[in-house]
């Protein structure tokens, strides 16, 4: 691990340590638990409902949809979506839904994709691979939680609509018509905090109107919010829930986002789509990167496996060091 990597994952540690004593200190929601429960699902929620969507929004409405890589991209996202998918059918098999809330399955397979591919990715590419690996991250990065987000979005809001509307633990299963539940998935992933800002962005792109400098601005420091306030809530939330009786299941969150997806991603990449060098170094160190903060936005959306959520991000990151050194090493084995 290089030395800038480290450190980007001391800062991450420090802010989500922060998070974890403002709320053992009573510094926010009260002076008991319940406040600070309380606390850690508004703060998710302004973060999901203004914050996100602004990033996500401005994202889209700039991306330069011509100059993308699209081999390096389908490289990434056909074994990522593959794994992504496999988890969640694992998940719906198992009776996560029933046990845990309707959106569980949804919420795990995403914390298994989703990583960490800003505070430390993008440090982590600059340092590793240079501008040129930096600029193949950029391109990833750009359409990362577009796809994920959006995808596990659609899932959990099936699942969700099949369960009768109950997206929480308590919730209780009701049969529906089949082209009711249809419609209230249709419906509520479009008019959605992640889906919304995507297809709008998406509009506007291809409108081809550009954002005044006044509103991109805007959208920028509210997207630029994203990063420490989760981080600060994934402190809030470990505080909270603590690790007792969610570590175990965290671990195999974190087994399957550190060491399963990037096998998958290595072997589809290379074997599959003929990526080598330093287009495969990229996509194959993206995947091997920690869960990303974002799958906790997306637990507390549902209500459900938020303390799991908050372990596996926790966990992950912490074992992020070794697993990173490991995926160097096999790519130095294959000539990377």
């Amino acid at each position: 691990m290089t030395t800038v990597v480290f450190f980007k994952l001391l800062s991450i540690i420090a802010m989500v340590s922060l998070g974890w004593l403002a709320a053992r200190m009573r510094w926010i929601g009260g002076t008991d638990r319940a406040g600070s429960a309380e606390a850690a699902r508004v703060l998710g929620g302004v973060a999901f409902i203004i914050f996100v969507p602004a990033l996500l929004f401005r994202t889209t409405a700039r991306l330069d949809l011509a100059a993308l890589p699209w081999r390096t991209l389908a490289a990434f996202f056909v074994p990522v979506l593959m794994v992504v998918l496999a988890v969640l059918l694992q998940q719906r098999r198992h009776g996560a839904g029933r046990r845990h809330g309707a959106a569980a399955p949804a919420v795990r397979a995403i914390t298994v994709g989703f990583g960490n591919s800003v505070q430390v990715g993008i440090p982590m590419a600059a340092a590793l691979f240079g501008e040129a690996g930096l600029g193949i991250h950029i391109a990833l990065v750009s359409l990362h939680a577009l796809v994920l987000l959006t995808v596990l979005t659609a899932a959990a809001e099936l699942d969700v609509a099949h369960a009768g509307g109950a997206g929480g633990a308590g919730g209780t299963h009701v049969r529906v018509p089949l082209s009711r539940t249809l419609g209230t998935t249709l419906r509520n992933t479009v008019v959605h905090p992640v889906v919304l800002p995507v297809l709008a962005g998406l509009a506007w792109n291809l409108g081809g109107w550009g954002l005044h400098p006044a509103v991109d601005e805007t959208l920028a420091l509210l997207g630029a919010a994203v990063v420490p306030v989760c981080l600060v809530l994934i402190g809030l939330n470990l505080a909270v829930h603590g690790l007792r009786g969610h570590l175990a299941g965290a671990l195999r969150l974190s087994a399957l986002k550190l060491l399963l997806l990037p096998a998958v991603v290595l072997v589809t990449a290379h074997w599959g789509f003929g990526l080598q060098g330093l287009p495969l170094a990229v996509v194959v160190m993206l995947s091997a990167l920690p869960v990303g903060s974002n799958a906790l936005l997306f637990a507390q959306r549902y209500g459900v496996l938020e303390a799991e959520v908050t372990a596996a991000i926790v966990s992950s990151t912490l074992a992020f060091g070794l697993t990173a050194a490991l995926w160097l090493a096999v790519l130095a084995a294959m000539g990377g």
